[in-house]
């Protein structure tokens, strides 16, 4: 049980099975570190010396970056939410939602299409009173007026 006596909204879990992919982390960082090494003492001294400092700027941008990458990837973890437990927890704090679902033209937006949309949001696990949905048919379609009126 969380704090004030509920149970947790969302549960972590560590990803497992991830030595292949810190071998290929460790491999590509020494493969970096290679390349700075071999890049620094060697410096152009031809007349095209902007291009390799360019070159070694890329290089230790883009190896920076790789470096700050990893720290999202060196240890993922995966998280899943109770989404029924929300809804028991705080239901009588949830404010009211407002639903707008648009529509403008019933040959590129089916009518089936729209109203399979407007049934899926009113499937919402929401207080009924607090949820409200809109329908809006701005070409003023008869064919969107009759499904709707079927699917009502």
């Amino acid at each position: 049980m969380g704090r004030e006596g509920y149970a947790p909204l969302f549960e972590t879990k560590e990803a497992k099975g991830r030595i292949a992919y810190k071998m290929y982390a460790i491999s590509a960082f020494v493969s970096v570190c290679m390349i700075w090494v071999y890049r620094a003492p060697h410096v152009s001294k031809e007349g095209v010396r902007w291009v390799w400092f360019g070159m070694f700027g890329a290089e230790i941008w883009f190896g920076f970056y790789w470096i700050l990458t990893q720290s999202a990837r060196w240890r993922p973890v995966y998280r899943s939410t109770f989404k029924e437990r929300l809804s028991h927890r705080y239901e009588d704090r949830l404010s009211g939602v407002d639903i707008f679902v648009c529509t403008a033209d019933p040959t590129i937006e089916p009518p089936t299409l729209v109203i399979n949309t407007v049934l899926s949001v009113m499937a919402y696990d929401y207080p009924p009173e607090k949820l409200s949905i809109y329908l809006s048919d701005d070409g003023g379609s008869d064919l969107t007026f009759y499904s709707r009126l079927e699917a009502s």
